[in-house]
């Protein structure tokens, strides 16, 4: 099972690859991006090197991104006729009867994916099987049909309200793929997920990200399909103007991988890979096509990647993995569950290198997030809370400033940061403690609505009179989290050795890390 597993998990993202691909291959499909004048930036041919590394320092998120990108740590709820297959994907011919979760309980997902601090959960409301989990009208393979509630139920309306209810978001995954729908390889099949997208973002209220992979497999009559990007986000815009977009889609992409780590250096700034037919003036909204083609490899947005670049967009990362070894609930499984430590592991490899954590808690067949994946969330919680209960750097003094000034590096404010002068490149930040303090984490943050700009720092401490290296990093964005060999000191520097313009510095912590962490 494990190894089916991990061939479909390679397959679905080398469709979600060649989904996203198409749109650059096949430009009648969609223009796919509305930009702003901020987080999109044209490359003349005579701008230099330096031009260029000035324009990328200025490109910033639009507000669905950086909202988005504050909420660090976002649920993946896969739920659907799989989890009663035991499959993790079907074939589109199910029988909706078997389809009987009797306990489920839509507040229980989301009060434990709330207790463990997440902020929105993404409810699978169509996976490639076709199963709707909300009575679609435009198809019977639909929880309509199924004994549940003797169809008159509906789980994306419970989950939703239990969403409002606890106060996160909610965010829908709709998958192009139906391996149910006689439509699929027809230009009548567009007009049917148009028709799915709309209902699902009519009558759930507030839509806070729609999440689609590429996939493209054969429907029922073995066609493929030709998807039309651009009627989906047209509409999404329209619709839910607020919601980001991801990851077959222009808000949001893909970090490349489906193991919950991230790049060590991860630019949010890479390039675009088409010409704006002409300018965008301040507060405008145009179509142009959107599809960086380079999306999985080390390197996105070095010096040597944007220097070549026609185009520079916001692009930033999304960093999905499953808390089991599968999507969808499999009892064979319930002894694989990620411990706690795993899951701080990839805490800090995912929102800890600049990008949103993506983690898959599927419910089993009574309906319910199994007690095995409880017990580990919760440990993961207390494991965080316990390391970020205090910042030890808090209340120190940095040299040539006084304590007023220096608050805004401890505010947790991160469109607040600490002044540096336009041509200021290189900086260094020097803090004396009250007395020594033991610690093994930094934490950085940039103020992201200035830009990302930090290529290379250091973090050293002060021993006897020597400084010495804690940690070194490079990329630092909206949140940086460096794990290094214990040490113990009162006084320490934060030295940017590069950066793309002058740095703006928002955050600053030192941390112990809870007993038994890696």
């Amino acid at each position: 099972m494990k190894n089916n597993v991990s061939i479909a998990n390679t397959y679905r993202r080398m469709m979600c690859i060649l989904g996203c691909s198409m749109m650059t291959v096949l430009p009648q499909m969609g223009k796919a991006q509305i930009f702003t004048d901020k987080n999109f930036v044209k490359i003349s041919p005579t701008d230099t090197e330096a031009d260029i590394v000035r324009k990328a320092a200025n490109v910033t998120p639009s507000p669905r991104q950086l909202r988005w990108q504050q909420l660090e740590l976002t649920a993946f709820i896969h739920f659907g006729i799989n989890t009663f297959t035991n499959k993790e994907w079907g074939g589109g011919s199910e029988n909706p009867k078997i389809f009987n979760p009797k306990e489920l309980d839509a507040r229980q997902w989301v009060k434990v994916c709330k207790d463990a601090g997440f902020k929105l959960v993404i409810l699978t409301a169509k996976h490639h099987d076709g199963f709707c989990l909300w009575p679609s009208k435009y198809t019977e393979h639909s929880v309509k049909n199924s004994p549940w509630k003797e169809g008159k139920g509906d789980i994306v309306k419970e989950t939703a309200a239990a969403c409002k209810e606890f106060g996160i978001g909610f965010g829908i995954y709709l998958s192009p793929w139906d391996r149910n729908s006689p439509y699929f390889g027809s230009m009548q099949y567009n007009d049917y997920f148009i028709n799915q997208l709309t209902e699902l973002l009519s009558n759930y209220g507030q839509i806070d990200e729609v999440w689609f992979d590429g996939a493209n497999g054969e429907g029922p009559t073995g066609k493929k399909q030709v998807y039309e990007y651009q009627r989906w986000y047209d509409l999404i815009r329209k619709l839910q103007p607020k919601a980001t977009i991801a990851v077959s889609g222009p808000d949001v992409r893909w970090v490349g991988t489906e193991t919950g780590y991230g790049r060590e250096t991860e630019w949010s700034v890479v390039p675009g890979d088409q010409i704006i037919p002409e300018a965008i003036a301040a507060n405008s909204q145009k179509d142009v096509e959107f599809a960086p083609r380079d999306m999985v490899s080390n390197d996105l947005g070095s010096r040597e990647k944007i220097s070549k670049a026609k185009s520079l967009v916001w692009y930033p990362a999304e960093i999905d993995v499953s808390i089991r070894p599968g999507w969808f609930y499999h009892p064979k499984e319930d002894d694989k569950v990620k411990s706690p430590e795993k899951l701080t592991d990839i805490y800090y490899s995912s929102v800890g290198r600049n990008g949103v954590l993506l983690l898959n808690i599927p419910p089993d067949t009574r309906g319910l997030i199994s007690e095995s994946d409880i017990k580990s969330l919760k440990g993961f919680r207390n494991q965080l809370d316990q390391t970020f209960a205090s910042n030890l750097l808090k209340g120190a003094m940095l040299k040539g400033s006084n304590e007023k000034k220096t608050n805004v590096l401890y505010d947790q404010k991160t469109n607040s940061w600490w002044k540096t002068k336009a041509d200021q490149t290189e900086i260094v930040l020097e803090f004396k403690m009250n007395r020594a303090q033991t610690f093994d984490l930094l934490l950085l943050q940039e103020n992201l609505e200035v830009g990302q700009r930090v290529e290379q720092f250091v973090m050293e401490y002060k021993d006897g009179e020597e400084w010495k290296k804690a940690t070194e990093g490079t990329t630092i964005g909206f949140k940086r989290l460096l794990r290094f060999p214990s040490v113990t000191a009162n006084e320490v520097r934060l030295r940017i050795i590069s950066s793309r313009l002058n740095p703006a510095i928002a955050e600053i912590g030192l941390y112990q890390r809870a007993a038994g962490t890696n």
